[in-house]
């Protein structure tokens, strides 16, 4: 059975999509902890991070030390942190979060309410700064 994130590279599921290539698909969190909050996932459906080819896991930190670039230019913030979780859905991701201190990227059970015109601005803003080439 296919993943939630399997279904969103498959376009079955619609995602606030802010990069992607043939390997790797980067889109904002529905459950963001912060604004911004962005999940980057190989397109290869394999569950656990350290079970990705060393190409696929190079490409796919490649790809998200770009994702997090433009993160950091289109969100204020001091850094984007990067968290590895994985429980709840069967698909290799990382978490891209700004933060201002520590505990943004710490309290993951406190989650934001975002409109979907808001999540558009962001998505907007963020794929912006990747495009720009700034």
């Amino acid at each position: 059975m296919s993943s939630i994130f399997t279904k969103i590279v498959n376009g079955e599921i619609p995602a606030w999509k802010v990069a992607e290539n043939d390997d790797y698909l980067a889109f904002l969190d529905i459950f963001p902890v912060a604004e911004g909050h962005t999940l980057v996932i190989p397109k290869k459906e394999v569950d656990y991070l350290f079970d990705l080819d060393d190409e696929t896991y190079l490409g796919l930190q490649a790809f998200a030390k770009k994702v997090a670039e433009g993160l950091k230019k289109a969100i204020p913030c001091r850094k984007v942190g990067v968290m590895v979780l994985g429980l709840e859905v069967p698909h290799a991701h990382i978490h891209l979060v700004p933060m201002q201190r520590e505990a943004d990227l710490l309290h993951f059970s406190r989650k934001l309410t975002l409109t979907q015109k808001r999540f558009e601005e962001i998505r907007d803003a963020i794929a912006q700064e990747l495009t720009s080439g700034k």
